[in-house]
């Protein structure tokens, strides 16, 4: 009997002990967690969990921290046992789970429930509204995500990232602001320096209350630079601006900001100057795959080589950045699928495999991407860039052989030529509406809508159009051998 006691005081003690201990790490647990240190808070979690597969509480902490330290496979697994149970905080962080892999139709759907339990709740819906309104639009993005052949890339430290950028030297040139300008302040941009030589456009932060980086450009003033002045931009920025970079008609130029409506972090943007007024149009936003969840930019555009770069941290661990090469498409031509899954993975940049054309070999162009080239070089002179497949790309009207090649692809041409002067149309409408008052933005406003209308219908036909022309130039090649 005393055995029998002492053996039931020893298994009561050792229970008391260990739930003393599972209280103890779960308090700790959640005290780190509240304190934003899921790294540290996340074995102690994993614990429970394994203990507890099925409590809500537990895999939706654990599930955060999962995702608070980079592991969205984890995160996904254990919050959907959360959002079973309906734990709240669960439905923000699995949207943005589903955001960041692209499954932006579901991150929608899943704020669209958060919304009606926080209504339900009497809770502020605000936040989670502009989130909803962020997916739909990034889903809006991914539905057009564009036909761009991505031919190589680079995973490189975030510091260094312009090692991979060679510009033709008519194309201007790259260097960091803290080397150009030989300073030792924590700014983090880089310094554009255009193919003339006389004028620098870069970005620093301004002199605010809470400074922002805006953009600013200096001209070479007799042998030094000087009159630094900020660009002005034609929109209602919050965000910060940076990487700029100007094409060779000294207009155009191409920037990064966290603000007008970026989808995550750096989004890029183009715009261009107006010299009647001193300032920049309404910046448009670049599709995907050029933007996405991640911070995207410095996209450059070597007119020379006919090649750009950008840089993405997307899918990418902390300091490291990606900077993909690939060929400029004037025409912004979309993917031809209609299979959600594939323009996906397309505009997540999956593999950039998936954007090569069969039968192309790109192993000269990027060779070509790592060649310097001097000013005056002859580069190639081209009408047009119509690929035919396996190394063949026709630039002249004359090397096109079949007549009714021709003619479809004449077509193509002169599409295009109406979509280009239908943008430019849209972005002098923006402009307009954006600078006029409620009576203007009215009047305005059917206009825009049918213009949009128009050059949605249009966009899809020069594809159409110069499939049927490659089809008859195989053909006409197969009948004459």
């Amino acid at each position: 009997m005393k055995w029998f006691s002492n053996k039931l005081f020893y298994t009561i003690g050792i229970a008391l002990l260990c739930g003393g201990l599972h209280a103890q790490s779960l308090a700790e647990a959640k005290k780190m967690y509240n304190e934003g240190k899921y790294a540290d808070a996340k074995p102690a979690f994993e614990k429970l969990v394994k203990q507890s597969p099925s409590n809500p509480s537990y895999n939706q902490w654990y599930g955060v921290c999962c995702y608070e330290t980079g592991d969205l496979i984890g995160a996904e697994k254990h919050l959907k046992v959360a959002l079973k149970r309906k734990v709240m905080d669960a439905y923000r962080y699995m949207a943005n789970v589903y955001y960041k892999t692209y499954r932006f139709d579901l991150a929608s759907e899943t704020l669209e429930e958060y919304i009606e339990l926080l209504e339900k709740k009497k809770q502020d819906t605000e936040i989670a509204e502009a989130q909803l309104e962020l997916a739909n639009e990034a889903q809006r993005m991914v539905e057009k995500v564009e036909d761009i052949q991505i031919i190589d890339s680079v995973v490189v430290d975030k510091a260094n990232m312009l090692s991979a950028y060679l510009l033709s030297e008519e194309s201007g040139t790259l260097d960091s602001y803290k080397h150009f300008f030989q300073t030792n302040e924590p700014i983090v941009s880089t310094v554009y320096r255009n193919q003339k030589g006389d004028k620098i456009y870069y970005a620093h932060p301004n002199e605010e209350e809470q400074p922002q980086y805006r953009l600013f450009t200096q001209s070479m003033l007799m042998d030094k630079w000087g009159d630094e002045k900020q660009l002005v931009m034609n929109s209602e920025n919050q965000g910060d601006e940076n990487f700029p970079f100007v094409l060779s008609d000294g207009a155009t130029m191409y920037y990064a900001t966290k603000g007008s409506g970026s989808i995550g972090g750096y989004d890029l943007f183009v715009t261009r100057y107006n010299i009647n007024t001193d300032t920049y149009l309404a910046p448009e936003q670049l599709g995907m795959p050029f933007n996405s969840p991640y911070n995207d930019y410095m996209i450059v555009f070597d007119e020379v080589k006919g090649l750009g770069w950008f840089v993405s941290d997307r899918f990418q661990p902390e300091g490291k950045v990606c900077v993909y090469l690939f060929i400029p498409n004037p025409d912004h031509k979309r993917v031809e699928t209609e299979e959600l899954a594939e323009k996906q993975a397309r505009a997540a940049i999956a593999s950039i495999r998936d954007s090569w054309k069969e039968g192309s070999n790109y192993a000269d162009l990027v060779a070509l991407s790592h060649k310097a080239i001097p000013y005056g070089e002859v580069k190639i002179e081209k009408d047009f860039e119509f690929i035919i497949g396996h190394d063949l790309v026709y630039y002249k009207w004359e090397e096109i052989n079949s007549p009714e090649a021709k003619s479809y692809y004449e077509k193509v041409v002169s599409l295009n030529k109406q979509i280009q002067d239908l943008k430019e149309k849209l972005s002098d409408l923006r402009t307009s509406y954006v600078q006029g008052n409620t009576a203007r933005k009215e009047q305005l406003k059917p206009t825009i809508l049918q213009a949009e209308a128009q050059l949605d219908a249009l966009l899809a036909q020069p594809v159409e159009m110069e499939k049927k022309a490659r089809n008859a130039e195989v053909n006409y090649f197969k009948k004459k051998h």
